[in-house]
């Protein structure tokens, strides 16, 4: 009944399926995603669900699935990330300081994270469907020096910070600071946290940043498929404990994400077209 209902929402003819694009991942759209079994379909498009059972009973599960977006939700969000002449994704500049950034009236959601937490990788996979994007993607951790602007047609901004911690920029403060404290159209800020690992000293460090702005913000767990439920679970309880305690601005819900297998990709496009695209969801969504 899932793979039904999603392959009638997504019927040949939608412009999801009428662009042309090159070296496409083989999950990049829903429509190929459908294609799987029913479980893998739920746990490709809600990650947590495939974590879900190995809680204990008491845990109160509300707080991961505060959104939780309808298929046909989840199709409006792809066309937003789907090229096309009148709606071109993009690179579109490189700074050090925001007073090298040209002043853009569509909103912006930046993503910030330790170095190889998987930022590049993920903001990638966000763009699977515009493959032409050139998202610069190392193995070696601090690649990326600068802020990297990525327009999504006039809806808004994708931003790419430069990670911290290992191989840091030297003016990493001076360059990401100022832009989270004073840029007027930032809607989002996404904190990225291995999930794999758990929150660390610089995470936390990061978190705190992120508080003193008083701007909303959110945080995304990567690397989900590189560690056992037992250890994903554990650290997203220790997660949720200090979001509780010591966060006033931050979504309750954490996003999973695994840029690897592509789980929870769908869902973080859904979060950011909701809140920086101007989609209309279903009232069960929330932000």
């Amino acid at each position: 009944m899932f793979c039904l209902r999603l392959r009638l929402s997504l019927k040949p003819g939608t412009s999801v399926f009428t662009v042309k694009v090159h070296r496409v991942h083989k999950l990049a759209s829903l429509h190929k995603a459908v294609t799987l079994p029913p479980k893998k379909v739920q746990n490709i498009l809600y990650p947590f669900s495939s974590v879900e059972p190995y809680l204990d009973r008491s845990v109160d599960r509300t707080p991961f699935q505060l959104f939780h977006p309808s298929l046909e939700d989840l199709v409006k969000a792809e066309k937003v990330f789907c090229p096309s002449p009148s709606h071109k994704i993009d690179y579109f500049i490189s700074a050090e300081r925001v007073v090298q950034i040209p002043a853009l009236r569509q909103p912006e959601v930046c993503f910030i994270g330790r170095s190889n937490v998987g930022k590049s990788s993920l903001i990638k996979c966000l763009f699977a469907l515009a493959p032409d994007v050139e998202v610069r993607v190392s193995k070696t951790p601090g690649h990326t020096k600068k802020m990297n602007f990525f327009k999504v047609g006039k809806a808004f901004t994708i931003v790419d910070m430069p990670g911290y911690g290992y191989r840091e920029p030297k003016d990493f403060v001076e360059m990401v600071e100022p832009y989270l404290y004073t840029r007027t159209n930032l809607v989002r800020t996404f904190l990225l946290v291995d999930g794999s690992v758990g929150l660390q000293k610089a995470d936390l460090l990061a978190l705190e940043m992120c508080e003193d702005t008083r701007r909303p913000y959110v945080i995304v767990v990567t690397k989900i498929d590189k560690c056992n439920h037992g250890t994903l679970l554990m650290n997203l309880m220790n997660l949720q404990d200090v979001v509780n305690s010591q966060t006033s601005s931050c979504f309750p819900q954490p996003f999973l994400v695994s840029s690897h297998n592509f789980w929870g990709i769908y869902l973080l496009r859904c979060f950011i077209a909701h809140v920086a695209g101007g989609i209309r969801l279903r009232e069960s969504s929330h932000s």
